[in-house]
């Protein structure tokens, strides 16, 4: 029997058993339905929010004719500094262009500063990733890599910046080159600090680096020696296969690759792993996804943690269970729809981005123009893996643009007062009108109940 929208929720509780902390309101809302409708709200305030305790506000946007910094656009991932004094204080975002860049926006000032720029035109290119090292540095990588292992790019690495809050002109960025060559999207570090990235491209993989010193307090020694794995899911011959996984090394444990993987010279002569052609090889064989895209991680009381990938082609959203190795489709077209308890089909079209917000609620952004594209929250009440739902939380309408980067503020942690749990940041990336943007989304309604003891808000049942 099919649910009604009563039923839903009714049925949708959500479990108290993740570790985040308690106090975002971002989880009462409204699923909505339908299209935004490209442009038919101001660039400045481009979404449809689906509570009207949310408020939104433009916080970065571009200046195209760049007259007071270099910024040439297409805003990608966020994250901001998660440890230091200052924890919390700024907010990192990327370049995705052939002159790629890092800019850096001080949450107290509300002061955007480019603190890195690519030198010269395609010498860096289409930074995507940002990420926030578990030794306090940034890390981010190149949506770029050759398709032909015989004409290997200079593209596809992996950047630290040692030390992100240095003023502009004591930036040190290093190329950690121990990781494999791939199209870089989505970056996630684990309890263990083992660092998970993809291959996003089609047929592309999932991939992970185990330190030999996971606990190094700085990036030349956690990237100093370590081996990179290959996520095989049974035999690895099925595409977007389910079930049980297993990590298959590309390289030993110094970080050397394996006779027999495909190696590479780059145009300035420097050797790599190939991790888009390597993993293609019987004796390496991953199993494939279709452009796998961001990863986020989610901890659950006594330590289990679940790694989420979003895969774009077949509108999948994927969870790996990191202590059983064991992987599950957490929401596809299939999936329930909140709104209307109905499976989503369509509506559900090219997840990208993922993020996480202080109560561990999962958010799935859409690669879609804006008109159409969506943010939908999903639903796993007992946090087996799999969603029980999915909504619309929110809509883009800037003509000719996507969501990029969303990024939820922290829980408030002991001894650190810069996290704001009912804040999150979200980018608008290549409009028509050339000004990307960084928007702040806002839940100003206090939370007057637990989430262990309320279903979901639904205004309209």
């Amino acid at each position: 029997m099919k649910p009604n929208k009563r039923t839903l929720a009714i049925s949708l509780i959500v479990s108290a058993s993740s570790v985040f902390a308690s106090g975002t309101s971002f989880d009462h809302f409204t699923p909505m339905t339908g299209d935004v409708g490209a442009g038919t709200l101001p660039e400045a305030a481009p979404y449809k929010l689906s509570s009207p305790c949310f408020s939104q506000m433009t916080i970065v946007a571009r200046d195209v004719a760049q007259t007071t910094r270099f910024d040439s656009g297409n805003y990608d991932m966020h994250t901001a500094n998660e440890t230091s004094p200052d924890a919390g204080r700024y907010l990192f975002s990327v370049f995705e262009t052939s002159q790629a860049g890092i800019q850096r926006t001080d949450l107290r000032t509300m002061l955007t500063t480019t603190i890195w720029a690519s030198p010269a035109l395609n010498s860096h290119v289409a930074f995507d990733a940002s990420r926030w090292t578990p030794w306090g540095s940034f890390l981010t990588a190149e949506e770029s890599w050759s398709d032909d292992p015989s004409q290997p790019s200079v593209h596809g690495r992996l950047f630290e910046v040692t030390n992100p809050l240095a003023a502009p002109a004591d930036i040190r960025i290093v190329h950690r080159s121990i990781l494999p060559r791939v199209a870089h999207e989505g970056l996630a570090f684990d309890q263990n600090n083992t660092l998970y990235f993809i291959d996003e491209r089609s047929d592309g993989h999932v991939f992970k680096f185990t330190s030999t010193h996971p606990h190094a307090d700085n990036g030349d020694d956690y990237f100093a020696a370590g081996q990179t794995f290959v996520l095989r899911v049974d035999d690895g011959r099925v595409k977007e296969a389910i079930g049980a996984a297993t990590w298959i090394p590309l390289t030993d444990p110094k970080g050397v690759p394996l006779p027999g993987a495909v190696v590479v010279t780059d145009p300035n002569g420097l050797k790599a792993l190939d991790g888009r052609a390597t993993p293609k090889l019987p004796a390496f064989l991953g199993t494939r996804f279709d452009r796998p895209e961001d990863m986020e991680i989610k901890t659950l009381k006594h330590g289990k943690q679940m790694l989420f990938v979003a895969t774009t082609t077949n509108h999948k959203v994927f969870t790996i269970d990191l202590s059983g190795n064991t992987v599950k489709l957490f929401a596809s077209r299939n999936t329930l729809d909140m709104a209307t308890g109905l499976p989503v089909g369509s509506a559900f079209t090219n997840p990208d981005n993922l993020a996480i917000d202080a109560e561990g609620n999962l958010y799935i952004v859409e690669d879609q123009p804006g008109g159409v594209e969506d943010i939908w929250f999903a639903q796993d009440k007992n946090n087996d893996g799999v969603a029980e739902a999915i909504g619309k939380w929110a809509s883009l309408s800037t003509v000719g643009a996507e969501s990029s980067g969303l990024y939820f503020d922290k829980a408030p942690l002991s001894g650190v007062e810069g996290f704001k749990p009912n804040v999150a940041y979200i980018n608008v990336q290549h409009p028509v009108s050339g000004v990307d943007r960084t928007i702040m989304i806002s839940a100003s309604c206090p939370k007057t109940e637990t989430r262990s003891r309320h279903p979901f808000r639904h205004d309209k049942n």
